[in-house]
């Protein structure tokens, strides 16, 4: 099912009721560097739980069952997913239970058993992770009755997640402006699948651009191919929250009509866009956060004489994580 623009806006009516309004940043600094008319910044760093996951979170609980949301949820999440469920959990007073990797950074998990969360961690040797954490959920959906959510590869959750691109919509028309291209990061996809379905129903003429990591560009390959690719397991990236292997079958699905093009960034560039996001923007982004920025200053998209929107989709980083990736910058 792809989500439609009325489905997008009912999301959007429940899930701004409990979730902060983002600002929009314009950038003159960020406009001069790479010659664009304009650069606005949706810093989803400063959403409740750190990240826009929670918007999709949120809606997603909000579909359960009495019954349902009686037993509670589980899902797996290295860290932006759990934080936002766990937050949305909280909230709602629906017990949540996140499976993260062992090697999931510690500020993450820390953060989701602060919303209340039960955390349970797997060990995933050479195996892929995202597939030893799904195992376990699911064996812990059988076993407690507990209701499985994927993370990303679901219509609602790309539903909930398109306020981010309705909400941005709003405000760059009360500037009397209107995006020419939008970078967006991109994990399993849910976020870009919502943004990309607001923008295609109601700015069909933006470009939209996902961004990936290197190695882990299972979008971009998708959209080349017609069909969802896997990646093999390689590297690993400093962007924690978007090594998905493969794009969900939903997210997919809303994005394969919308004229999407991938494109990827490597961990030096994304370590750069830290640290001018700290210097000129004066937010701290997690490296996920920072890749669509990092994608727009390496310039391979021309954006002069553009208005360009970038999507900061997160800000969970410990730190003295932080102080370390943007010291190599």
């Amino acid at each position: 099912m792809i989500p439609t623009l009325d489905h997008l806006r009912r999301a959007y009516a429940v899930t701004s009721g409990a979730t902060h309004l983002t600002p929009l940043l314009e950038s003159a600094a960020l406009a001069r560097q790479t010659g664009a008319s304009s650069v606005y910044v949706k810093p989803e760093a400063l959403q409740w739980a750190g990240s826009f996951k929670v918007r999709g979170a949120y809606w997603r609980l909000k579909q359960l069952s009495p019954e349902e949301a009686r037993r509670g949820v589980v899902a797996y999440s290295s860290g932006n997913f759990a934080q936002g469920l766990a937050a949305a959990g909280q909230a709602l007073g629906i017990p949540v239970t996140i499976v993260m990797p062992i090697d999931a950074p510690a500020a993450k998990r820390e953060a989701t058993a602060g919303y209340g969360a039960t955390v349970v961690l797997t060990d995933h040797g050479e195996r892929a992770r995202e597939e030893v954490a799904s195992e376990k959920a699911r064996e812990i959906a059988r076993e407690s009755g507990l209701v499985l959510l994927h993370p990303f590869d679901d219509a609602e959750i790309v539903a909930g997640q398109a306020g981010v691109g309705l909400e941005a919509l709003d405000q760059l028309a009360a500037r009397g402006a209107s995006a020419d291209v939008v970078f967006c990061p991109v994990g399993g996809g849910g976020l870009i699948g919502g943004v990309a379905l607001a923008f295609h129903y109601l700015s069909p003429r933006t470009e939209l651009i996902a961004v990936e990591p290197e190695g882990f560009n299972g979008l971009g390959a998708s959209l080349a191919s017609g069909r969802i690719e896997t990646m093999p397991i390689g590297p690993r990236s400093i962007c924690d929250g978007l090594m998905a292997r493969r794009p969900g079958e939903a997210p997919f699905a809303a994005v394969r009509d919308t004229g999407l093009r991938g494109m990827t960034v490597d961990d030096a560039a994304v370590r750069q866009a830290m640290k001018i996001a700290f210097e000129r923007l004066k937010i701290a982004l997690e490296p996920s956060g920072a890749a669509s920025l990092a994608a727009l200053l390496s310039g391979e998209c021309d954006v002069r004489g553009k208005t360009v929107l970038v999507i900061a989709s997160g800000g969970n980083v410990a730190l003295a994580d932080f102080m370390k990736q943007v010291e190599h910058a």
